[in-house]
């Protein structure tokens, strides 16, 4: 079914420009970091990495969030072909030749660098770190007795030491100096979807100088923002936040459908969570951390939700899930209303905040409509899109200049961009985009889903 309400387009608000420390944003559309799985071994963008950021600049989007995280170090890589920094690469010249990538495409539609904005969102990825071909090196902050026993951690596991925090944060600052030397315009201190600083908020049960109290466990944060300011001055910072994570989920069966992980007691675990029903949202500490960031002079946030390790419903809504994951537990329209309620919450708390919102792309046919919708009443500055740019990098320009959208693009969530790189291939849209369509991982990914599928229906049948 398609929407017969017309959309303003080019003249309404989602083509009106908004300024945010000092530099004037030229539309309401932002484009999330998406990582491809495609780097080399040492850290450096490949062509399909170049292709990717290429098509984000042709998206039309006026904020390009971060590109992709790029690991501040090679320990802290989520999976062994993430960007990272390299000291013995050009790291400076392979992250210069990305943002090159955005302006060409930018430009190849007509767009003019004046009112495009560009980060790079920086990363460790702490308990998910995949830094080699070895398998999973996780580096804890905190202990959590579900993530140990999903996963199958030690629950003796150590504790990244405080030493060891104080030198990752040392390298997230190394890290912001290769990137305005390479052109950005700001760097995104990542917070979010159950990384290293993410999982930092939620260290409650953290001894030391890196746990307990919100002013400990914001302390690293807080450090690798002071150090950014005395080594790049005139470099704007911004933060990609979860602003609820949520219990852990898992299927009820192999294939089924996701139900949290049983828990007993005050949960101590998570970030923006009721820690009597860790099943729901609590936003007294993620609107504390807001104010933080406003009394840091970060004037830039995007918000979304969960973790894709963990409760993946919460943080990308979507009909069909990974391989790895678990069938929705609730209709995915609710997800959508999680992130769009959130949002709304946090902007009218924080007006002076320019805030991107998330979970869009489930919307499809209906995305545009309300995408202008919530910038028209305040409630959300700039709309982000992450799935669907790698299926219809052009609708945020489509939209803009009255193009009739191309439904045949639109991403359905099939959830193959995560589905090939749980299984170690490059991620793209293998459905509809015709560049992934005939990669031989096309093939591979097929086989991959009909034995997952086989399996499931074995397991249902026992």
């Amino acid at each position: 079914m398609r929407c017969a309400i017309p959309l303003r387009g080019g003249d309404g608000p989602l083509a009106s420009a908004i300024s945010v420390g000092g530099r004037r944003i030229g539309n309401r559309f932002a484009i999330h970091p998406m990582e491809g799985w495609d780097g080399d071994p040492d850290g450096r963008p490949t062509d399909l990495t170049r292709r990717r950021w290429r098509r984000f600049g042709a998206s039309g989007a006026k904020l390009i969030w971060g590109g992709e995280a790029v690991a501040v170090r090679r320990d802290g890589r989520a999976n062994p072909n993430q960007l990272f920094v390299n000291p013995e690469a050009d790291t400076a010249a392979g992250l210069a030749d990305l943002r090159r990538q955005v302006l060409e495409g930018h430009a190849s539609v007509g767009g003019v660098a004046d009112d495009l904005v560009i980060g790079l969102q920086l990363t460790h990825s702490g308990r998910f770190a995949r830094p080699d071909d070895h398998g999973p090196r996780p580096m804890i902050a905190h202990g959590h007795p579900l993530l140990a026993r999903k996963f199958g951690l030690a629950p003796d596991h150590p504790l990244l030491t405080d030493d060891e925090l104080a030198a990752i944060g040392d390298d997230f600052i190394n890290a912001a100096v290769l990137a305005q030397r390479a052109g950005f315009d700001f760097v995104d201190v990542k917070c979010c979807h159950g990384y290293l600083l993410h999982e930092l908020l939620a260290a409650h049960t953290r001894p030391g100088r890196y746990g307990g109290s919100f002013e400990n466990r914001t302390r690293l944060f807080r450090d690798i923002v002071a150090g950014v300011r005395v080594a790049c001055p005139d470099l704007m910072i911004g933060v990609r936040l979860s602003a609820t994570d949520l219990i852990p989920f898992e299927p009820a069966d192999p294939g089924g459908t996701g139900r949290p992980m049983e828990y007993a007691g005050s949960y101590r675990y998570g970030f923006g969570v009721d820690e009597g029903d860790p099943r729901r949202a609590d936003l007294a500490e993620p609107l504390r951390l807001l104010t933080l960031l406003e009394s840091l002079g970060i004037p830039l946030v995007n918000i979304t939700l969960g973790s894709p390790y963990y409760c993946p419903h919460v943080q990308r809504p979507a009909a069909y899930p990974p391989s790895d994951g678990y069938l929705p537990p609730e209709d995915p329209l609710a997800g959508v209303i999680l992130h769009l309620r959130t949002v709304r919450t946090l902007k009218a708390a924080h007006p002076g905040l320019v805030i991107v919102g998330s979970g869009y792309s489930y919307l499809q046919e209906y995305l545009p409509h309300v995408a202008e919708a919530e910038v028209d009443a305040g409630h959300v500055d700039l709309v982000g899109l992450g799935r669907m740019v790698l299926s219809y990098p052009d609708l945020p320009h489509h939209v803009l200049t009255g193009r009739p959208l191309e439904h045949g693009r639109l991403c359905r969530t099939f959830s193959d961009c995560t589905t090939a790189p749980r299984h170690g291939l490059v991620s793209g849209c293998y459905p509809l985009d015709p560049a992934y369509k005939q990669r031989p991982e096309a093939v591979e990914l097929k086989v991959i889903k009909k034995k997952r599928r086989v399996a499931a229906t074995e397991a249902g049948s026992r």
